[in-house]
Parts: C-alpha cells; structure tokens; sequence
C-alpha cells in the first residue's frame, strides 16, 4: 500500500469533492485509489495499491488546486505521457501590480491570449495566484514555457504567436518524417 499527503488551499477542497462527493469519487474510481480530505488544514491523503496510480492522482490534485477544473485535470489521464508543469512567477514580480499585469498578458483580454497558446499548443493552461500550470505533452509543456518566458520579458503577442506557429509547423514536419 503506498501513501502520500499533499496540501492544498482550503477554496479548491470543494472543487476537489464536488457537488456530492462526486468529484472524489469519480477520482477514486478512476484512478483506483482512496482520498482522505481534511476540509480545515487542505490535507489530502491518497492512497492506493499501485504506486504509479498514487503519483498520478497525487499530480492531478495538484492540478485541481492550481486552478484547473476536475474535467480538464483529468486530461492528465488521456495519455501516460501528460504532464503538470508549474511555474511560479513570484520570483519575477515584485508587486501586486506587477503580478496583475503580468497574469493579465498571460491570460489577455477576455481570455484570448491563453485560448490561442492553447490553440497552438495542443496543452491547456491556468493561471491562478501566482503561478501558471500547463498540462500537456513535453515538447507541448516546453513550448508553452518558452512562450510565458517570452511574455514575462515583454515581448509582443505577435512575436510569441509566431514562435508558437513555428514550432507547431516543425512538430507537422517532425510527424510527416516520422510517418514517411
């Protein structure tokens, strides 16, 4: 039996049971482990048999609390080369205000930005508090972080979007070769 502890802040808890239990018991059932929630201290406990299945709940409930919705952490389970990747940008802002802006370019106006890096990219992004998490394939992973390094520099949407098509035409290439 192998068990793991993670923390998680107290406003995801009710996304991580859902309406019901729901949530927590769709994970259990899916993932073939046990989840112990502590509502006042955000302590969950996950255990289970297969020591692989602990590891991959225990990601996809560091997903649900870094903003993603059940549905969309559960894209972590499509394909056992899926990935969380989280990056931190409090090292980078200085302000409460510098975050905003920052978290605003990521995002972009009424969520476009983020919608087009993920339309390029093939991985879905949240941007919550002071991180961004991505879940998708490495080179996906990859790319996006180069991407969100770029807007953190200051570089123009443009440039960005150029860069992201460029490297979605090498990965058709890459595929093409691959198949030929």
């Amino acid at each position: 039996m192998t068990t793991t502890e993670i923390k998680i802040t107290t406003a995801r808890i009710p996304v991580l049971i859902g309406k019901g239990g729901k949530t927590k018991r769709d994970i259990e059932k899916k993932t073939g482990t046990t989840l112990a929630i502590d509502s006042e201290d955000g302590l969950v406990e996950i255990e289970g048999e297969d020591a692989i299945a602990v590891m991959r709940t225990t990601e996809l409930v560091r997903a649900i609390n870094r903003g993603f919705s059940p549905e969309r952490a559960f894209t972590l389970f499509e394909d056992e080369d899926m990935i969380l990747d989280i990056m931190d940008l409090s090292g980078v802002c200085t302000t409460p205000k510098q975050m905003e802006r920052l978290r605003g370019r990521i995002i972009g106006k009424n969520g476009r930005a983020r919608e087009q890096i993920e339309d390029m990219t093939g991985a879905i992004l949240s941007v919550q508090g002071k991180t961004v998490a991505v879940i998708g394939m490495i080179d996906q992973v990859k790319n996006v972080r180069t991407a969100v390094e770029m807007l953190i520099e200051g570089l123009p949407h443009a440039t960005v979007f150029s860069f992201l098509d460029r490297k979605k035409k090498e990965a058709k290439v890459d595929m093409l070769e691959y198949y030929y």
